[in-house]
């Protein structure tokens, strides 16, 4: 990287903390509770035999990579419980997600999906939420941790109090937290299971960025932290796995853009072999395998989906 190029900027994922104060965890109106959007012939024509009627809970779903993670595994037959804080935090400079972005897309999933507002960083919240998702689905075989928040601006050593415990609390606990609420009901599952956890960690997972030490930090934590929930869990039959996104065209990238003093997003571009952004979906797509039959061999690995910037 030189000083002519924009820093590169790893996504993070919109909508997963709420403020100090906030409500901890509700379920999204009853209309999201199940309600049929679209005629039940509709969602059984999209289903492939990936999913089969499987049951997962994904967090940091309302927009960007989440939706997508829950809009491909409801096409691959899997019925959701999809969680989001649709609260901003006072910690980040942008707007997380809204109320009606989630129930938006529990709507368009359809009948097999449930919204259910939670903090990742209150773990009664997740409990709640697993809870919900094997009372209403009958069990749990997958948890998605997408939810994510990105915040810098500052050298490591200025960084203050309030940004890294932000970026702790919903990066790198939210998804030991979410293990800690899923991984138990993923047991009750009878042997042999397929059970699995995916955590979407980023590029800056591997790597160093200025002015992003405490993201950094937590997105290598998640490495850590997975590969020990592999080895641990692998026994079990369920795999436990990361992927490591670059610049994905996400609202947290525009955050990254101006944190960086840049003029648009798409100069992070800049730092991929292939020349432009990655859109959310095709992070999403890697999600979607990897919580699928197909990849059964797959765990205690980082899969980048980052258009081969951290190939150089």
């Amino acid at each position: 990287m030189t000083t002519t190029h924009p820093a590169p900027a790893p996504d993070a994922v919109p909508g997963a903390a709420a403020p100090a104060g906030a409500e901890a965890a509700s379920s999204v109106g009853p209309a999201f509770a199940g309600t049929p959007a679209q005629p039940a012939a509709a969602v059984v024509g999209m289903r492939a035999a990936e999913g089969g009627g499987r049951v997962a809970v994904v967090t940091g779903a309302a927009r960007g990579i989440g939706a997508e993670v829950a809009r491909g595994l409801s096409r691959a037959g899997w019925r959701l419980l999809l969680v989001d804080s649709c609260a901003d935090d006072s910690a980040v400079d942008y707007r997380l997600a809204a109320p009606a972005e989630l129930e938006a897309l529990v709507e368009e999933c359809g009948p097999n999906a449930l919204g259910h507002v939670a903090d990742v960083r209150d773990q009664d919240g997740l409990t709640a939420a697993v809870a919900r998702a094997t009372e209403r689905f009958g069990g749990l075989d997958a948890a998605v941790a997408v939810a994510g928040v990105i915040g810098g601006g500052r050298p490591a050593w200025e960084t203050g109090d309030a940004l890294w415990e932000a970026m702790l609390g919903v990066n790198l606990a939210g998804v030991w937290r979410l293990a800690r609420a899923a991984v138990p009901a993923m047991l009750q599952r009878p042997a042999p299971r397929q059970g699995r956890f995916v955590a979407v960690a980023s590029a800056g997972a591997v790597v160093g960025l200025p002015l992003l030490s405490a993201y950094v930090a937590a997105k290598h934590g998640v490495i850590g932290l997975i590969r020990s929930l592999a080895a641990e869990l692998g026994p079990e039959g369920i795999t436990a796995n990361v992927v490591a996104p670059g610049s994905t065209r996400t609202a947290a990238l525009t955050a990254s853009a101006a944190l960086y003093g840049l003029a648009s997003p798409e100069e992070f571009s800049v730092h991929h072999l292939e020349p432009r952004l990655l859109e959310p979906e095709e992070v999403a797509a890697a999600v979607v395998w990897l919580c699928g039959a197909s990849a059964s061999g797959v765990t205690g690995a980082v899969l980048p989906v980052d258009a081969g910037m951290t190939a150089r």
